[in-house]
């Protein structure tokens, strides 16, 4: 149960659990235990490192790292003294993790070893981060985490927090290309938690384990990861993500609750002898962040034999906005490519382009009010103004409401490809990648994929006379973008379809790859 009264902001979760079960497992960590008195205390030592290296309310701490259970232990501590927890995407090629580390102001970075050197080549341009601390192995310069840690005071610093302090900076990559940072608040997550609380996806009992498999620079892995400490259950965490250890998880550690994307949904539903293994504790899975085929999602009811939900959000609405009802997955109720309805006290629209709410079943842009939508975009106010319009947040999805108040996800309003689950923005890769020799013009897509839902396709014009090696490129954008971005193929054209403003058509570029499928999107 959630108990938003005692627990009103993020620093609280900690603090009351060790009031209350002090000595029950908070976290399990690769056959590490922490309990909810230890995460107290070691985020209270975390908060006055922080103060004593000068760090204040409002200012930006990072994380650069895979899952780990220290990554709890920082995000509390950063709470504790009323600083921002702003958590990297670990899969960013270095000139990326040096615009958000700039970007932030981040003034301290907790980073593991696998990013040492991405680390090393950018830090002479990020003048305000005074103060790195190791996760793991060693390094000549800079302090391993743990011996930081605990050479600082277990007393509760006891600041005054604020309900609009912001707690987590989530960065998501914007059609210009600059990714922005999602300010979310102590407000944000007492929303999120408040409706949650009514939802019997969200409803863990004390003690329960839940796997929290996705990573935590997404709102679902700390969503997943927050739902379970503040109900006093146990959080399982994966390092990242490997279907072979997750089945055997769910078996030794009675997995009673957990959410998946559909891609690793569709890696566990191909491994040999899948119906072989043990579901029996699993009681409700939760699933979203891209849509999910019909078939799959059957097959996986019934291997997996627990009830399903899906979740519809964005960073910007703390991962919230709708819900699917496990009764809905009964393909006899016609429900399947829908997301669901939405969340208590959230209310959901699909309008026109002039901002008017179009007829039930009529195509339109999805806005979405509550409180969880975000405070903003640090530093971007002209990209708050314009995705925040008199209290409503322009999701940039387009979709319809059915006769049953159901929301079905027909395209996307923004240019956004979702593959397996993260988000590229066409613009952000054509950017990184227009100056590769050879190119005269360029344009990127999604195109279906069966594995991932979208794969990144590159769309080039060539030079007269150049000589094009398709793995030379793709080798090239390894270089400049994060892996997950690269385009996994290319086509060569005459020309690029353009709009009297020199806009490329894309959807006319995705047209025939999307033609014979039955969603515009993955």
């Amino acid at each position: 149960m959630i108990d938003t009264n005692s627990m009103p902001f993020l620093a609280d979760i900690p603090r009351h659990q060790s009031q209350l079960r002090g000595k029950q497992t908070a976290i399990w960590f690769e056959g590490n235990e922490i309990t909810y008195a230890a995460l107290d205390i070691r985020s209270n030592k975390v908060a006055n490192g922080l103060i004593a290296l000068g760090v204040l309310p409002n200012d930006r701490i990072a994380y650069l790292g895979k899952n780990t259970d220290l990554y709890w232990e920082i995000l509390f501590g950063a709470n504790k003294c009323r600083a921002t927890m702003a958590a990297i995407n670990n899969r960013l090629a270095a000139p990326e993790l040096k615009f958000i580390l700039s970007d932030s102001d981040a003034v301290a970075l907790f980073v593991s070893k696998e990013y040492f050197e991405a680390v090393h080549s950018i830090i002479a341009e990020c003048p305000k981060l005074k103060n790195i601390f190791i996760l793991d192995g060693e390094h000549s310069e800079w302090l391993l985490f743990e011996t930081w840690r605990d050479e600082e005071s277990k007393k509760d610093p006891c600041l005054t927090h604020q309900g609009n302090d912001d707690v987590l900076q989530l960065y998501t990559s914007g059609t210009t290309g600059l990714p922005k940072g999602v300010q979310l608040t102590n407000n944000n997550f007492l929303s999120f938690f408040g409706q949650a609380k009514e939802l019997d996806w969200a409803a863990y009992e004390v003690g329960d384990p839940v796997l929290d498999a996705m990573p935590f620079f997404h709102i679902a892995g700390v969503n997943i990861g927050l739902l379970s400490l503040i109900q006093g259950s146990k959080a399982v965490i994966l390092r990242e993500i490997n279907p072979y250890h997750i089945l055997d998880l769910i078996e030794q550690q009675k997995i009673r609750h957990g959410f998946l994307v559909p891609a690793v949904i569709l890696m566990l539903v191909q491994i040999p002898n899948i119906r072989s293994r043990d579901f029996s504790s699993f009681h409700i899975m939760a699933y979203g962040a891209s849509p999910i085929a019909e078939s799959l999602l059957l097959e996986a009811v019934e291997i997996f034999g627990c009830k399903f939900t899906q979740v519809y959000g964005l960073t910007e609405t703390t991962g919230a906005a709708t819900y699917m009802l496990p009764e809905a997955h009964d393909p006899k109720m016609g429900k399947l490519r829908s997301c669901g309805i939405p969340y208590p006290n959230a209310e959901i629209k699909c309008i026109d382009d002039k901002g008017d709410e179009v007829p039930q079943g009529e195509v339109g842009e999805i806005i979405i009010k509550s409180k969880f939508v975000m405070k903003g975009y640090w530093k971007r106010p002209e990209a708050t103004e314009n995705a925040i319009r008199n209290g409503w947040f322009h999701s940039g999805d387009v979709g319809y409401f059915d006769t049953d108040g159901y929301l079905y996800i027909h395209d996307r309003l923004k240019d956004m490809i979702v593959s397996g689950g993260e988000n590229v923005y066409p613009a952000e890769v054509e950017n990184g990648l227009f100056d590769y020799p050879g190119i005269a013009d360029l344009a990127v897509i999604g195109v279906p994929s069966e594995k991932w839902g979208e794969a990144v396709k590159a769309v080039l014009v060539l030079r007269s006379g150049v000589n094009f090696i398709e793995k030379d490129f793709i080798a090239y954008a390894k270089t400049k973008i994060a892996g997950y971005k690269c385009p996994k193929s290319v086509d060569i054209v005459n020309v690029l379809p353009r709009n009297a403003s020199g806009k490329v058509l894309r959807r006319q570029l995705r047209e025939p790859y999307w033609r014979d499928s039955e969603r515009k999107v993955s």
